[in-house]
């Protein structure tokens, strides 16, 4: 696959990616800078996806009540124009921020990405709608994505509240029921999930037991994000685990050791038997936009996610300047 974001025929090519966080600079600067600006020269490959899904570490309100917590995040409704820009296909809400302005700003977000026709997951005005997964077809491939977080228990949605889809990860069972529930319904499913503390490098085993789970069940690709940082890919049994992707578009500050301002955009190829590829463009978040890493920056990447994923035995290989490759087991297709 060239890193333009080109697809062999008959399959799918889906752009996973971290935490878009659009609040703060990054909404005071849109009236400047323009609605694509966040997207740097990453744009023209996002746009040539086939599906994108990130996870929006904001509000879109326009409230000003926000909740008592030391980071509270949102951005003016018209902001959703930056993730148009970029084709953002789907968004996850299950986090810990999709409450910072309440029920009322969870639920102005979820208007306002409706109006953009932008599908969302993990939250919602009840706790059904909160469960509730997407489901999406692309070049004949039926895509299912269910969100989930175990951040802020006490947000967790009922019938009366809106709220997210809150789980414990001890909770094996109703991971693999929903996953099992969603794949009779799809070819591919993609659990999306907000998960664990801020910067840290490699998932606990608690971590693992819960994504082997999900795979063992059904889902073809684990889509973590919460830390901040990236952490290691495994390629498991038939899935895809990336246990954090870090971040994508924000402002903050940067650690020098742990350098949350790098990361990758994850490129996934599938056909109706499931992953048939994954592919990563180191990228680095710098004046508040992403662009490509380059020099010392793309080597630091690429050799920190070369050594996390060796420790789950998953290979991480150079393909060509500026692309990687996790190569995968040859299957049954």
């Amino acid at each position: 696959m060239a890193p333009t974001g080109e697809a062999p025929g008959g399959r799918v090519l889906i752009g996973l990616m971290g935490d878009v966080m659009l609040g703060r600079l990054v909404d005071e600067a849109i009236p400047t800078v323009g609605y694509a600006y966040p997207w740097g020269n990453l744009l023209g490959v996002l746009r040539s996806t086939d599906l994108n899904l990130a996870n929006l570490e904001t509000t879109l309100t326009t409230s000003s009540d926000p909740a008592v917590k030391i980071f509270t995040f949102k951005a003016a409704p018209d902001r959703v124009r930056v993730l148009s820009e970029a084709r953002i296909d789907v968004c996850n809400l299950a986090n810990n921020h999709i409450l910072d302005y309440h029920g009322p700003g969870l639920v102005e977000t979820l208007e306002v990405l409706d109006v953009a026709g932008i599908r969302h997951v993990g939250a919602g005005r009840t706790a059904v709608e909160a469960a509730a997964p997407v489901v999406v077809e692309r070049r004949g491939v039926t895509v299912g994505i269910v969100g989930y977080t175990d951040n802020e228990p006490g947000w967790v949605a009922d019938e009366g509240r809106p709220g997210t889809n809150y789980i414990d990860v001890n909770d094996i069972p109703r991971v693999q029921s929903d996953v099992r529930a969603l794949k009779e319904r799809v070819d591919l499913v993609i659990v999306t999930i907000h998960w664990g503390p801020n910067m840290r490098l490699k998932p606990t085993p608690g971590f693992r037991r819960f994504a082997h789970a999900a795979i063992d069940a059904g889902a073809d690709v684990l889509h973590g994000h919460s830390a901040h940082v990236f952490q290691g890919i495994e390629a498991y049994s038939r899935g895809l685990i990336l246990y954090d992707t870090g971040d994508f578009v924000d402002d903050y500050a940067v650690d020098p050791r742990l350098r949350n301002d790098l990361s990758f955009l994850y490129l996934v190829q599938a056909d109706g038997a499931g992953v048939a590829a994954l592919e990563l463009i180191p990228v680095r978040i710098a004046n508040l936009q992403v662009n490509r890493a380059e020099g010392d920056d793309y080597r630091l990447a690429v050799d920190r996610i070369a050594a996390l994923s060796a420790e789950f035995g998953t290979e991480v290989v150079e393909a060509e300047p500026g692309l990687l490759r996790v190569p995968l087991a040859v299957r049954e297709r």
